[in-house]
């Protein structure tokens, strides 16, 4: 993984820009989730309601990483 304190830091801000815009679209998408998951779907609904909460989860969890990485 590159260490930033190498990459330039107009590179950086870049990174650190689209990690917290993804923060927000990924919030978004949990939120829209939960609340879906509190309808009366179908099982098959709800299955697919899972799978896009559980991405999201791994998509937000990959993004805190990210994050952690830019701030070297």
């Amino acid at each position: 993984m590159a260490n930033p304190s190498k990459l330039p830091p107009e590179v950086v801000s870049h990174l650190r820009r689209l990690a917290h815009d993804l923060s927000n679209s990924l919030e978004t998408i949990m939120q829209a989730s939960y609340l879906l998951s509190q309808m009366e779907l179908e099982p098959t609904g709800k299955k697919w309601v899972e799978l896009i909460d559980e991405a999201a989860q791994d998509a937000a969890h990959i993004n805190r990483e990210l994050r952690e990485v830019l701030r070297g």
